[in-house]
């Protein structure tokens, strides 16, 4: 076994003897530890290896434990993926409660996928998604308030020694080198059987694609593995997060969504799969500003609205200048005849002003130079699917790019 240095970063000026304990435990286990104070008003009841005046040499408003916590979460995420980014540090774990946790957050959100991380917490059973954002963080919760050490918390906390520890080792021994280029490919229940005949063809050329689920967080998610650098290529067949981001459903990925792969010069396909609809709870939860609107009940949970010409006018739009800003070759792609299952012919978001309008603005906006393919087909209709897989082949062939691997 490869000894490792795992980071055990907290508040020592409150819980330094907790998190002491956790360094013991980890030593106990053979790894090395990088004691790190991130605790902002008292003095450290243990002595740390990183004082926190390396991180936050000076808080503006001593005293003020909001502002200096906000302080220390600003400034502790560049520093820790430094500490990574060198090899100093090969995982991270933390004990906190809402401060201990903001802050501890904020630090493993700045490190690679893939690197591991761990918070023990006072909130894991509540809503995590603001903690987590896009990253996998592994969240323990602490059964007990992260407050002295007893029969309770020191299980708790030695469990957790020992998960960050096997997470850490876990990396030595997995074998990711040499391993297939990834893609990245966006799907939704409309876009299901047009994504799995692309990634087939896709798998077959040597890929190994990772399909998100287009429902906000997935769109996310997405957006922060093609950042990352992990990913070779984009297959974006399903772009309906925007249409919840503009007209205000509950599946939005934010108006970062269609960046990364620009940022990231990373070659791409983009269609607007399933821009005919945007997301809402249970019928009862849809605003009374939309009562005149078409609906279909997905489900009893899932109610799809659908999008107007005027806002897929918009749509085709924002879609054009998201792919205007590329730098890798991208092409666009549209399925004429219907851009999910149920605005084919005959269904019940069938509206083919609504569809043109979505077309011509793409159309319109687009630059000159970014290749658009119309198939006068359906959007799961095997030819597009193929026809998307074999564009982004193209476009992967014909980009410059070193094709990263993870």
């Amino acid at each position: 076994m490869t000894r490792k240095a795992i980071a055990v970063l907290g508040t020592l000026d409150t819980k330094g003897h907790e998190h002491a304990f956790v360094a013991a435990c980890i030593r106990a286990r053979g790894h090395e530890v990088v004691l790190i104070d991130v605790g902002t008003l008292g003095e450290p009841q243990v002595i740390p290896d990183i004082r926190r005046d390396a991180i936050v040499p000076k808080f503006e408003h001593p005293g003020d434990r909001g502002a200096c916590v906000a302080a220390m979460s600003e400034a502790v995420p560049a520093f820790v993926a430094s500490l990574a980014a060198s090899g100093r540090i090969n995982g991270i774990i933390s004990l906190g409660g809402g401060g201990g946790t903001a802050i501890s957050s904020a630090a493993m959100r700045a490190l690679p996928i893939g690197f591991p991380k761990l918070i023990v917490s006072t909130l894991a059973s509540g809503n995590t998604a603001h903690y987590v954002g896009t990253k996998d963080i592994v969240m323990f919760p602490s059964i007990v308030d992260v407050a002295g050490l007893n029969a309770i918390s020191k299980t708790i906390f030695s469990q957790a020694a020992a998960a960050i520890c096997g997470m850490a080792e876990a990396e030595t021994d997995s074998d990711t080198k040499g391993s297939r280029p990834i893609i990245a490919a966006s799907m939704f229940g409309n876009t299901t059987d047009c994504v799995n005949i692309a990634k087939k063809v896709l798998e077959d050329a040597g890929y190994e694609v990772l399909v998100f689920h287009a429902t906000g967080t997935g769109g996310r998610t997405m957006e922060a593995l093609i950042e990352s650098g992990m990913v070779a290529g984009v297959l974006d067949i399903t772009t309906t997060e925007w249409a919840d981001e503009l007209v205000g459903g509950t599946l939005s990925a934010g108006p970062d969504r269609l960046s990364a792969a620009a940022r990231a010069g990373v070659p791409a396909i983009v269609a607007p799969g399933c821009l005919d609809m945007v997301n809402f709870g249970e019928r009862a939860s849809v605003p009374k500003k939309f009562e005149e609107r078409n609906f279909y009940i997905h489900n009893p949970q899932v109610t799809l609205m659908r999008t107007t010409p005027e806002e897929n006018a918009q749509l085709g739009s924002i879609l054009a200048e998201k792919l205007n800003t590329y730098t890798a070759p991208v092409s666009v792609l549209l399925p004429t005849a219907a851009i999910s299952v149920i605005s084919a012919k005959g269904q019940p978001f069938h509206d083919p002003a609504a569809d043109l309008a979505l077309f011509r603005a793409i159309k319109d906006c687009l630059r000159a130079d970014i290749p658009l393919i119309e198939l006068e087909c359906e959007i799961n209709d095997a030819r597009f699917a193929t026809t998307c897989a074999e564009q982004l082949l193209a476009n992967l062939r014909s980009s410059q790019a070193t094709l990263p691997t993870f």
